[in-house]
Protein backbone atom coordinates (compact mmCIF):
# COMPACT_ATOMS: atom_id res chain seq x y z
CA UNK A 1 0.00 0.00 0.00
CA UNK A 2 1.27 3.62 -0.48
CA UNK A 3 2.40 5.73 2.75
CA UNK A 4 -1.29 7.66 2.98
CA UNK A 5 -3.16 3.90 4.16
CA UNK A 6 -0.31 2.83 5.97
CA UNK A 7 0.07 6.54 7.92
CA UNK A 8 -4.66 6.44 8.43
CA UNK A 9 -4.31 2.85 9.95
CA UNK A 10 -1.65 3.77 12.15
CA UNK A 11 -3.63 6.81 13.12
CA UNK A 12 -6.61 4.39 13.78
CA UNK A 13 -4.98 1.88 15.71
CA UNK A 14 -3.82 5.00 17.73
CA UNK A 15 -6.78 5.72 18.52
CA UNK A 16 -8.62 2.71 18.58
CA UNK A 17 -7.18 2.13 22.06
CA UNK A 18 -3.23 1.95 21.54
CA UNK A 19 -2.32 4.99 22.57
CA UNK A 20 -3.32 4.07 26.03
CA UNK A 21 -0.74 1.57 25.66
CA UNK A 22 2.44 3.91 26.45
CA UNK A 23 3.42 7.41 25.55
CA UNK A 24 4.23 8.05 22.10
CA UNK A 25 2.76 5.12 20.87
CA UNK A 26 0.59 7.08 18.04
CA UNK A 27 4.02 8.40 16.71
CA UNK A 28 5.56 4.92 17.17
CA UNK A 29 2.49 3.42 15.04
CA UNK A 30 3.37 6.41 11.96
CA UNK A 31 7.17 5.48 12.49
CA UNK A 32 7.52 2.33 12.19
CA UNK A 33 4.17 2.11 9.92
CA UNK A 34 6.01 3.69 7.27
CA UNK A 35 9.73 2.64 7.66
CA UNK A 36 9.89 -0.12 5.67
CA UNK A 37 8.79 1.81 2.36
CA UNK A 38 12.28 3.69 2.69
CA UNK A 39 13.27 1.25 0.06
CA UNK A 40 11.35 3.51 -2.26
CA UNK A 41 14.64 5.06 -2.95
CA UNK A 42 16.22 2.48 -4.91
CA UNK A 43 14.08 3.43 -7.93
CA UNK A 44 16.22 6.54 -7.93
CA UNK A 45 19.06 3.74 -9.26
CA UNK A 46 16.36 2.36 -12.05
CA UNK A 47 14.33 -0.39 -12.70
CA UNK A 48 17.08 -3.14 -11.99
CA UNK A 49 17.26 -1.75 -8.21
CA UNK A 50 14.08 -0.79 -8.09
CA UNK A 51 13.07 -4.60 -8.41
CA UNK A 52 16.02 -5.79 -6.44
CA UNK A 53 15.42 -3.62 -3.45
CA UNK A 54 11.97 -2.98 -3.46
CA UNK A 55 9.67 -5.03 -0.60
CA UNK A 56 12.14 -7.17 -0.51
CA UNK A 57 15.14 -6.56 2.55
CA UNK A 58 12.53 -4.04 4.67
CA UNK A 59 9.81 -6.25 3.93
CA UNK A 60 11.09 -9.78 5.46
CA UNK A 61 9.89 -10.90 8.82
CA UNK A 62 14.05 -10.61 9.05
CA UNK A 63 14.25 -7.12 8.23
CA UNK A 64 10.72 -6.18 9.99
CA UNK A 65 12.61 -7.49 13.33
CA UNK A 66 15.78 -5.12 12.40
CA UNK A 67 13.34 -2.09 11.93
CA UNK A 68 11.40 -2.82 15.24
CA UNK A 69 14.67 -2.61 17.09
CA UNK A 70 15.80 0.39 15.14
CA UNK A 71 12.52 2.43 16.00
CA UNK A 72 11.96 1.22 19.29
CA UNK A 73 15.86 1.90 19.87
CA UNK A 74 15.56 5.80 18.93
CA UNK A 75 12.32 6.24 20.28
CA UNK A 76 14.00 4.98 23.46
CA UNK A 77 17.00 6.76 23.17
CA UNK A 78 14.97 10.26 22.84
CA UNK A 79 13.12 9.56 26.17
CA UNK A 80 16.00 8.83 27.90
CA UNK A 81 17.29 12.39 26.47
CA UNK A 82 13.96 13.98 26.82
CA UNK A 83 12.23 12.64 29.27
CA UNK A 84 8.62 13.94 28.38
CA UNK A 85 9.18 11.67 25.95
CA UNK A 86 9.80 8.88 27.96
CA UNK A 87 8.72 5.26 27.13
CA UNK A 88 9.06 2.12 28.37
CA UNK A 89 11.27 -0.83 26.49
CA UNK A 90 8.64 -3.33 26.39
CA UNK A 91 5.38 -1.52 25.71
CA UNK A 92 7.79 0.26 23.15
CA UNK A 93 8.39 -3.04 21.29
CA UNK A 94 4.60 -3.60 21.50
CA UNK A 95 3.69 -1.23 19.48
CA UNK A 96 6.63 -1.14 16.83
CA UNK A 97 5.88 -4.77 16.29
CA UNK A 98 2.13 -3.67 16.11
CA UNK A 99 3.19 -1.07 13.51
CA UNK A 100 5.36 -2.97 11.18
CA UNK A 101 2.79 -6.13 11.37
CA UNK A 102 0.35 -4.11 10.05
CA UNK A 103 2.76 -2.71 7.39
CA UNK A 104 3.63 -6.43 5.85
CA UNK A 105 -0.46 -7.36 5.85
CA UNK A 106 -1.36 -4.26 4.04
CA UNK A 107 1.32 -4.80 1.23
CA UNK A 108 0.52 -8.38 0.77
CA UNK A 109 -3.32 -7.56 0.19
CA UNK A 110 -2.33 -6.20 -3.17
CA UNK A 111 -0.86 -8.11 -5.96
CA UNK A 112 2.71 -6.85 -5.79
CA UNK A 113 3.73 -9.12 -3.14
CA UNK A 114 6.82 -8.94 -1.01
CA UNK A 115 9.65 -11.00 -0.08
CA UNK A 116 8.25 -12.24 2.90
CA UNK A 117 11.50 -15.07 3.66
CA UNK A 118 14.00 -12.67 1.68
CA UNK A 119 17.42 -13.39 2.05
CA UNK A 120 16.23 -17.38 2.56
CA UNK A 121 13.46 -17.54 -0.19
CA UNK A 122 13.11 -15.71 -3.36
CA UNK A 123 9.13 -15.87 -3.48
CA UNK A 124 7.04 -13.25 -3.33
CA UNK A 125 3.69 -12.99 -1.29
CA UNK A 126 0.72 -11.44 -1.83
CA UNK A 127 -3.36 -11.85 -1.92
CA UNK A 128 -4.27 -10.00 -5.31
CA UNK A 129 -7.10 -8.44 -2.52
CA UNK A 130 -6.39 -4.46 -2.93
CA UNK A 131 -4.91 -2.71 -5.58
CA UNK A 132 -2.05 -0.84 -4.60
CA UNK A 133 -3.89 2.84 -4.17
CA UNK A 134 -7.59 1.43 -2.57
CA UNK A 135 -9.76 4.32 -2.73
CA UNK A 136 -12.42 2.35 -0.91
CA UNK A 137 -9.86 1.37 2.16
CA UNK A 138 -8.63 5.37 2.24
CA UNK A 139 -12.62 6.18 2.32
CA UNK A 140 -13.76 3.90 5.41
CA UNK A 141 -10.25 5.26 7.71
CA UNK A 142 -11.15 8.51 6.41
CA UNK A 143 -14.87 8.18 7.35
CA UNK A 144 -13.50 6.30 10.85
CA UNK A 145 -11.15 9.49 11.56
CA UNK A 146 -12.82 12.22 10.22
CA UNK A 147 -16.32 11.76 11.38
CA UNK A 148 -16.47 11.67 14.93
CA UNK A 149 -14.66 15.22 14.85
CA UNK A 150 -17.60 16.59 12.58
CA UNK A 151 -19.74 15.48 15.18
CA UNK A 152 -17.50 17.43 17.44
CA UNK A 153 -17.58 19.99 16.08
CA UNK A 154 -21.21 20.09 15.58
CA UNK A 155 -21.89 19.52 19.25
CA UNK A 156 -19.75 22.30 20.51
CA UNK A 157 -21.52 24.82 18.53
CA UNK A 158 -24.59 23.91 19.73
CA UNK A 159 -22.90 24.33 23.08
CA UNK A 160 -23.24 20.48 23.80
CA UNK A 161 -20.73 18.23 25.31
CA UNK A 162 -18.54 15.84 23.00
CA UNK A 163 -18.44 11.99 23.93
CA UNK A 164 -15.19 11.59 25.50
CA UNK A 165 -15.01 8.09 23.69
CA UNK A 166 -16.62 9.03 20.46
CA UNK A 167 -13.02 9.74 18.40
CA UNK A 168 -11.81 6.07 19.52
CA UNK A 169 -15.76 4.80 18.79
CA UNK A 170 -14.94 6.20 15.29
CA UNK A 171 -11.49 4.28 14.74
CA UNK A 172 -12.67 1.11 15.80
CA UNK A 173 -15.44 1.34 13.21
CA UNK A 174 -13.77 2.34 10.66
CA UNK A 175 -11.50 -0.35 11.09
CA UNK A 176 -13.86 -2.54 11.44
CA UNK A 177 -15.63 -1.62 7.79
CA UNK A 178 -12.11 -2.31 6.74
CA UNK A 179 -11.76 -5.82 7.41
CA UNK A 180 -15.03 -6.56 6.54
CA UNK A 181 -14.31 -5.26 3.13
CA UNK A 182 -11.03 -7.23 3.06
CA UNK A 183 -12.98 -10.44 3.97
CA UNK A 184 -15.93 -9.52 1.14
CA UNK A 185 -13.19 -8.71 -1.41
CA UNK A 186 -11.97 -12.30 -0.32
CA UNK A 187 -15.10 -13.74 -1.31
CA UNK A 188 -15.17 -11.84 -4.46
CA UNK A 189 -11.97 -12.62 -5.41
CA UNK A 190 -12.69 -16.78 -5.18
CA UNK A 191 -15.83 -16.31 -7.18
CA UNK A 192 -14.24 -14.19 -9.78
CA UNK A 193 -11.04 -17.00 -10.21
CA UNK A 194 -14.02 -19.88 -10.26
CA UNK A 195 -15.88 -17.93 -13.20
CA UNK A 196 -12.01 -17.33 -15.24
CA UNK A 197 -11.28 -21.34 -14.40
CA UNK A 198 -14.48 -22.31 -15.75
CA UNK A 199 -14.51 -20.85 -19.51
CA UNK A 200 -12.66 -21.54 -22.60
CA UNK A 201 -10.92 -18.81 -24.16
CA UNK A 202 -11.04 -19.35 -28.16
CA UNK A 203 -11.54 -23.09 -27.68
CA UNK A 204 -8.61 -23.49 -25.14
CA UNK A 205 -9.19 -24.31 -21.09
CA UNK A 206 -6.91 -21.79 -19.11
CA UNK A 207 -3.89 -22.85 -17.51
CA UNK A 208 -3.41 -20.76 -14.94
CA UNK A 209 -5.84 -17.79 -13.58
CA UNK A 210 -5.64 -14.32 -11.17
CA UNK A 211 -7.90 -11.96 -10.70
CA UNK A 212 -7.01 -8.43 -9.42
CA UNK A 213 -9.47 -5.70 -7.56
CA UNK A 214 -11.14 -2.62 -9.98
CA UNK A 215 -9.85 0.15 -8.52
CA UNK A 216 -13.13 2.12 -8.43
CA UNK A 217 -15.97 -0.60 -8.67
CA UNK A 218 -15.76 -3.31 -6.37
CA UNK A 219 -17.88 -6.03 -8.41
CA UNK A 220 -15.79 -5.97 -11.02
CA UNK A 221 -12.20 -7.82 -11.11
CA UNK A 222 -9.64 -7.54 -13.74
CA UNK A 223 -8.72 -10.96 -14.62
CA UNK A 224 -5.57 -12.46 -16.69
CA UNK A 225 -5.68 -16.28 -17.76
CA UNK A 226 -3.19 -18.13 -19.68
CA UNK A 227 -3.49 -20.65 -22.23
CA UNK A 228 -1.22 -22.80 -24.68
CA UNK A 229 -0.47 -20.03 -26.80
CA UNK A 230 -2.09 -16.56 -25.40
CA UNK A 231 -2.40 -14.56 -22.60
CA UNK A 232 -5.79 -13.02 -22.31
CA UNK A 233 -6.92 -9.82 -19.99
CA UNK A 234 -10.40 -9.64 -19.23
CA UNK A 235 -12.77 -7.89 -16.96
CA UNK A 236 -15.04 -10.46 -14.53
CA UNK A 237 -17.90 -8.88 -13.44
CA UNK A 238 -19.84 -9.90 -10.51
CA UNK A 239 -22.94 -7.83 -10.19
CA UNK A 240 -26.45 -9.69 -9.80
CA UNK A 241 -27.30 -8.86 -13.07
CA UNK A 242 -23.71 -9.01 -14.64
CA UNK A 243 -23.04 -12.24 -17.20
CA UNK A 244 -18.93 -12.90 -17.43
CA UNK A 245 -18.54 -12.75 -21.35
CA UNK A 246 -14.58 -14.49 -22.13
CA UNK A 247 -15.04 -13.51 -25.84
CA UNK A 248 -14.57 -9.88 -24.69
CA UNK A 249 -11.42 -10.76 -23.48
CA UNK A 250 -8.27 -9.10 -24.82
CA UNK A 251 -6.04 -11.77 -26.63
CA UNK A 252 -1.97 -11.83 -26.87
CA UNK A 253 -1.14 -13.44 -28.25
CA UNK A 254 2.17 -15.82 -27.13
CA UNK A 255 5.22 -15.40 -29.97
CA UNK A 256 6.43 -18.59 -32.16
CA UNK A 257 9.51 -20.67 -30.18
CA UNK A 258 12.34 -19.43 -31.95
CA UNK A 259 16.76 -19.19 -31.42
CA UNK A 260 16.12 -15.54 -30.44
CA UNK A 261 13.75 -15.67 -27.88
CA UNK A 262 15.76 -18.56 -26.08
CA UNK A 263 18.64 -16.87 -25.96
CA UNK A 264 16.71 -14.15 -24.94
CA UNK A 265 14.83 -15.91 -21.77
CA UNK A 266 18.41 -17.39 -20.86
CA UNK A 267 19.56 -14.34 -20.65
CA UNK A 268 20.23 -12.80 -16.49
CA UNK A 269 17.97 -9.91 -17.02
CA UNK A 270 15.27 -12.17 -18.48
CA UNK A 271 16.06 -14.86 -15.57
CA UNK A 272 15.90 -11.62 -12.69
CA UNK A 273 12.97 -10.61 -14.23
CA UNK A 274 11.14 -13.74 -14.41
CA UNK A 275 11.74 -14.46 -10.83
CA UNK A 276 9.18 -11.88 -10.07
CA UNK A 277 6.57 -11.83 -13.29
CA UNK A 278 3.55 -14.33 -13.20
CA UNK A 279 2.45 -13.31 -16.43
CA UNK A 280 5.40 -12.75 -18.58
CA UNK A 281 4.47 -12.29 -22.55
CA UNK A 282 7.42 -12.03 -24.94
CA UNK A 283 7.21 -9.55 -27.76
CA UNK A 284 9.77 -10.03 -30.31
CA UNK A 285 10.50 -7.53 -33.36
CA UNK A 286 13.39 -6.90 -35.85
CA UNK A 287 14.99 -4.12 -34.50
CA UNK A 288 18.48 -2.94 -37.28
CA UNK A 289 20.17 -6.10 -38.54
CA UNK A 290 18.97 -7.89 -35.12
CA UNK A 291 15.99 -8.30 -32.88
CA UNK A 292 14.45 -6.79 -29.59
CA UNK A 293 12.70 -8.90 -27.54
CA UNK A 294 10.70 -7.11 -24.63
CA UNK A 295 9.09 -9.14 -21.54
CA UNK A 296 6.26 -7.66 -19.92
CA UNK A 297 4.15 -9.18 -16.94
CA UNK A 298 0.20 -8.93 -18.39
CA UNK A 299 -0.92 -8.87 -14.75
CA UNK A 300 0.21 -4.83 -14.82
CA UNK A 301 -1.80 -4.11 -18.28
CA UNK A 302 -5.04 -3.03 -16.78
CA UNK A 303 -3.12 -0.45 -14.57
CA UNK A 304 -3.01 2.82 -15.21
CA UNK A 305 -0.46 4.84 -17.60
CA UNK A 306 2.87 5.20 -14.94
CA UNK A 307 1.45 2.16 -12.95
CA UNK A 308 2.60 -0.84 -15.64
CA UNK A 309 5.46 -1.60 -13.79
CA UNK A 310 8.77 -3.48 -14.87
CA UNK A 311 9.85 -4.88 -18.72
CA UNK A 312 13.02 -6.69 -19.35
CA UNK A 313 14.29 -5.55 -23.35
CA UNK A 314 17.00 -7.75 -24.47
CA UNK A 315 18.59 -6.89 -27.98
CA UNK A 316 20.03 -9.34 -30.34
CA UNK A 317 22.59 -8.82 -33.18
CA UNK A 318 21.50 -10.88 -36.70
CA UNK A 319 23.17 -14.40 -34.99
CA UNK A 320 20.04 -14.52 -32.28
CA UNK A 321 23.00 -13.61 -29.74
CA UNK A 322 22.48 -11.32 -26.80
CA UNK A 323 24.19 -7.59 -27.03
CA UNK A 324 22.12 -5.51 -25.08
CA UNK A 325 19.87 -6.18 -22.11
CA UNK A 326 18.41 -4.11 -19.46
CA UNK A 327 15.42 -3.49 -17.21
CA UNK A 328 13.33 -0.57 -17.83
CA UNK A 329 10.07 1.07 -15.93
CA UNK A 330 7.12 0.36 -18.38
CA UNK A 331 4.97 3.71 -19.36
CA UNK A 332 3.89 2.64 -22.95
CA UNK A 333 0.53 0.86 -23.75
CA UNK A 334 0.81 -3.27 -24.33
CA UNK A 335 1.28 -4.33 -28.11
Amino acid sequence: MEPVTNALTAIALGRAGLNKVTPMATPMLLVSGLIADVDWVTRLGGASAFLRGHRTATHSLLGTVVLIAAVTAAFWLAGRKYPKLAVELVPAVLICTVGMGMHLLLDMLNGDGIKLLWPFSQKWYGWDLADSVDAWIIFFLLCGLLIPELFRLVLEEIGSKPKKRGRQRGAIVGLIFVVLFIAGRAFAHQRAIALLDSREYRGQVPLEVAAFPHPSNPLVWSGVVETDNALVNVEVPLGPTSVFDPDLAAVHFKPEQSLALKNAVSSATAIEFLSYARFPLAHVEPEGAGYQVRLRDMRFASELPGRRGIIAVIDMNAQSLVINEHLEFDGSPNP
